[in-house]
């Protein structure tokens, strides 16, 4: 349950959306969240995000290089790096994803969806035979699609080729990737509970817990069983909802509507604030759209696009 107020200042939390390959956009959204927050709070922020730093925008290789870098130019802010399903499948190409537990292989993950194999035109190049499902759908080249609205893949993934090098679809990825992003994308948590997080509410200030999950928790699933799995990585799941889901994830669930917690996601291509659902994800990778992140306890919204400190 939520406390009904807040008895000491809540520490600042930043959640920022969906960023999908755009350098400059990332940048000067950090740069605003600096002169939303205030220098002093914003340097002992914690700062979560919530997944998709790749694909559809040219510059996935340097996102990931600035995120890689935060923890060192910002020794005082804590960092949660989510992984989104465009993260899970680039994982999944590169063979970085933990084996399932059940101890079966990855090609057990095609059969639910191999109907979809030639129109999504699955990736059957160098190592495909071990491959997870979302890593065989991120690179292969789709067919019964429209290829230039999809750049390359269902993902949308040729603009990250191109970022480390390499033609869409070409196992020289694998080589290309440096050990230190590969280190990154195998250490990207399917989700994160944080404790005592302020929120302004029509009651005051009030203090929550806070789960982090890129699209969102099922409706119709115990929470504690999707957040096991979640927390496990379980890789024998052909397509994880909570990473991938739409309308099925949309809301909170119905056990966890009365307890004031604060479920946060990006994915959705949408800003959604209604009580305790927070959806942040102004950009959905689209070139002329903002990204964005919220300010909590504030609940404000900052847009790479905001003229703050000018």
């Amino acid at each position: 349950m939520a406390e009904p107020k807040a008895t000491t200042k809540p520490r600042v939390v930043c959640c920022v959306g969906d960023i999908h390959g755009y350098i400059a956009k990332l940048q000067n959204l950090w740069s605003n969240l600096e002169n939303a927050v205030g220098s002093s709070d914003f340097q002992t922020a914690l700062i979560i995000f919530l997944g998709d730093y790749c694909d559809r925008g040219p510059n996935t290789k340097e996102v990931i290089d600035f995120l890689i870098s935060l923890p060192s130019k910002y020794p005082n802010q804590s960092h949660v790096f989510l992984c989104g399903n465009h993260e899970l499948a680039f994982a999944a190409f590169l063979g970085l994803l933990p084996s399932p537990p059940d101890g079966s292989g990855f090609s057990e993950t095609w059969k639910e969806y191999e109907m979809n194999e030639e129109r999504e035109g699955w990736y059957k190049g160098e190592g495909y035979e071990k491959m997870h499902l979302q890593g065989r759908r991120w690179a292969g080249t789709v067919t019964g699609l429209n290829q230039a609205k999809y750049k390359g893949s269902v993902n949308n993934a040729g603009p990250t080729f191109e970022s480390y090098g390499v033609p869409h679809g070409s196992a020289d990825l694998m080589k290309a990737v440096p050990d230190e992003h590969k280190k990154f994308l195998a250490s990207l948590v399917w989700v994160h509970e944080e404790d005592n997080v302020g929120i302004e509410t029509e009651e005051g200030l009030q203090n929550c817990k806070l789960i982090a999950v890129h699209a969102g928790l099922e409706k119709g699933k115990g929470v504690e069983e999707q957040l096991r799995y979640l927390k496990a990585k379980d890789t024998k799941i052909s397509k994880v909802a909570a990473l991938s889901g739409s309308k099925n994830v949309w809301n909170i669930p119905e056990e966890l509507e009365n307890t004031g917690t604060i479920v946060i996601s990006g994915h959705h291509g949408k800003v959604h604030i209604e009580d305790f659902r927070l959806i942040i994800d102004s950009g959905g990778g689209l070139e002329n759209n903002p990204i964005a992140a919220i300010v909590l306890p504030s609940k404000k919204l900052v847009l790479d696009t905001d003229q703050l400190g000018v």
